[in-house]
């Protein structure tokens, strides 16, 4: 049982990188088993269909992005810097990953955006009970910003503008 289960982590691991490069639209689940070296109906054996690839694709990169975040200690006045780290260093590990869910809110498939709505709900509002618990004023607003600026990092990285992050120390 336990190469049934690598085996479904194998596609999923591959279905990272080709809808990253590709997108949502333009990757198929003909490609995925191309590229684990299975049969297209194996991986609808695990997914029912593109939909259902995609949204365990988004689910391991949202578990990731919320367990580093429950996981930061750090004092409150470098609460949201220590976590911002974090943020990077699974931004350099698991790329592809991030690239999926910066992409994923532009899918306008009705059931992935109100999936994917749903897990940005549950990183904010864990954003916001971690920053009320080390009594961040204004803890709202600042997991709002925070997750604002993943963004604008993200999107700099991608496109390769670090001129969007002028606030960023350059000496690093």
């Amino acid at each position: 049982m336990a190469g049934h289960e690598d085996r479904k982590e194998q596609i999923i691991d591959k279905a990272v990188g080709i809808f990253a490069e590709l997108g949502y639209y333009k990757a198929t689940t003909a490609q995925v088993a191309k590229a684990v070296g299975v049969t297209q109906p194996y991986v609808f054996h695990f997914f029912k269909n593109k939909e259902e690839l995609f949204k365990a694709v988004i689910d391991r990169a949202i578990t990731r992005i919320y367990e580093t975040f429950t996981q930061v200690e750090a004092p409150s006045d470098r609460l949201m810097e220590t976590m911002g780290h974090a943020f990077l260093q699974i931004m350099e590990s698991h790329r592809d990953e991030i690239i999926m869910v910066m992409q994923a809110h532009a899918i306008s498939e009705p059931m992935i955006r109100e999936y994917v709505s749903e897990k940005f709900r549950m990183i904010h509002e864990s954003i916001i009970a971690k920053f009320e618990s080390a009594g961040i004023p204004n803890a709202e607003a600042a997991a709002s910003q925070f997750i604002g600026m993943g963004l604008l990092i993200t999107v700099s990285e991608v496109l390769n503008l670090p001129q969007l992050l002028h606030f960023k120390d350059k000496t690093k």
